[in-house]
């Protein structure tokens, strides 16, 4: 079996009452968070967490299996009507998801699909003004709660889309790929020196490496490698993803697995080169799709755990009644039950990868050994705790005084 030595790490704790003095007593150890990123959309939970409705039968289920949450920049809809932004609105949603020790992410900054359409028929120098502007204001209006962005998305394709007019399209066919890439990451860094930028795509090919190693040439610094993996048309299996991980971790960035789907019922055909092309009025989840969509989340996330530069893996969507496309692609049915498929992450997350409730015994100088998944551990004794920090990978001592 693969070790994964390098998800668990192991801290002496001193454990101190209140006055100093080293607890000589058994205390509970219990685990609370995981450093690693087992993240799914918000998109779903936004009335709940912007105000708009008082309650929603999915905050239970995310909250309980979740720890990162990506929402939904898209500019089209962000920005209906120029000069009138929805930031109140997903301001509001992150500050909910944020209260709820919830990781956040805000996808994407720039973009060609979802480009406002009031953009159009302006000249070039204008509309990448624009685009200046609406990097800086958002990264600057939610700094400090979403520090972490996809600064860009899908610029392999950016200069030569077609699909539907747009005005980012021309403005990346003048800039050229990377140029756009430093457009897009230089501006949310400038307007907030602390964020992680993501450069993140579809096309897991050679010609993504490359733009990636000509953004790196080119000193535009990328702190994490974005990899979308939609997987209507069947799980690419374990091969696949290890030539993925190999061809992109040979940059010795952070890498995820940002939008991830699989689904529970007929596939898509493989001859369906654009997944927006396939349109059905009914794509039901069945029993056998159940079944093997439990164990292809299983092994996709196994393999993603594994990998050393893997740092998060995002699901992307919860419940088959939201789902992109109408698949069957969520954890969860329409009418809201559970698919084998989360409680098969569930036993991953807070299962075979938790620390279960254990009780420790000090030695003389009040010191207990905690080891376990990278994350936090909260240390109780009458009545009083403490929270300590491990880190993945790494060993340490240090103290914890209760209170």
């Amino acid at each position: 079996m693969t070790s994964l030595a390098h998800r668990t790490g192991t801290v002496d704790v001193r454990v101190l009452l209140p006055d100093g003095t080293p607890l000589g007593t058994p205390v509970s150890l219990r685990q609370v968070s995981h450093d690693f990123g087992f993240g799914n959309i918000g998109f779903e939970l936004m009335d709940v967490a912007s105000g708009a409705a008082s309650t929603s039968g999915l905050v239970d289920p995310w909250i309980g299996l979740f720890n990162q949450a990506t929402l939904g920049f898209y500019w089209r809809d962000f920005e209906p009507r120029e000069g009138s932004p929805e930031t109140e609105r997903l301001l509001a949603a992150a500050q909910w998801f944020a209260d709820r020790g919830v990781r956040l992410k805000g996808h994407p900054l720039a973009w060609h699909t979802m480009a406002p359409q009031w953009l159009l028929g302006r000249p070039l120098s204008e509309v990448e003004a624009t685009l200046r502007a609406r990097i800086t204001r958002e990264v600057s209006a939610f700094a400090g709660v979403i520090d972490h962005w996809d600064a860009i998305n899908e610029a392999v394709i950016m200069p030569r889309f077609t699909a539907e007019d747009n005005a980012i399209t021309p403005l990346a066919a003048e800039l050229g790929r990377v140029e756009m890439v430093r457009l897009a990451f230089e501006t949310a860094r400038e307007a907030n020196p602390a964020a992680r930028l993501v450069i993140n795509d579809f096309l897991l090919t050679e010609e993504y490496a490359n733009l990636i190693e000509e953004c790196l040439s080119a000193r535009i610094q990328i702190d994490a490698i974005g990899l979308q993996t939609h997987m209507h048309q069947g799980f690419r299996g374990e091969d696949d993803l290890g030539r993925i991980l190999e061809r992109f971790g040979a940059f010795g960035l952070p890498l995820q697995f940002t939008e991830v789907t699989l689904v529970s019922g007929e596939l898509m055909p493989p001859e369906i080169v654009d997944l927006n092309d396939y349109q059905v009025e009914h794509w039901p989840s069945t029993p056998e799709g159940e079944e093997r969509q439990a164990s292809e989340t299983t092994r996709m996330y196994r393999q993603a755990v594994e990998h050393p530069l893997v740092e998060s893996v995002t699901y992307w969507g919860l419940c088959d009644r939201d789902t992109w496309l109408g698949a069957p692609a969520g954890l969860l049915r329409a009418d809201g039950s559970r698919k084998p498929a989360y409680d098969a992450l569930q036993g991953l997350v807070h299962g075979e990868w938790w620390l279960p409730l254990t009780e420790l015994t000090p030695g003389p100088d009040g010191v207990v050994t905690v080891s376990g998944w990278g994350g936090d551990y909260v240390v109780e004794a009458h009545g009083l705790s403490a929270t300590v920090h491990v880190a993945a990978g790494q060993s340490g001592r240090r103290e914890a005084r209760l209170g």
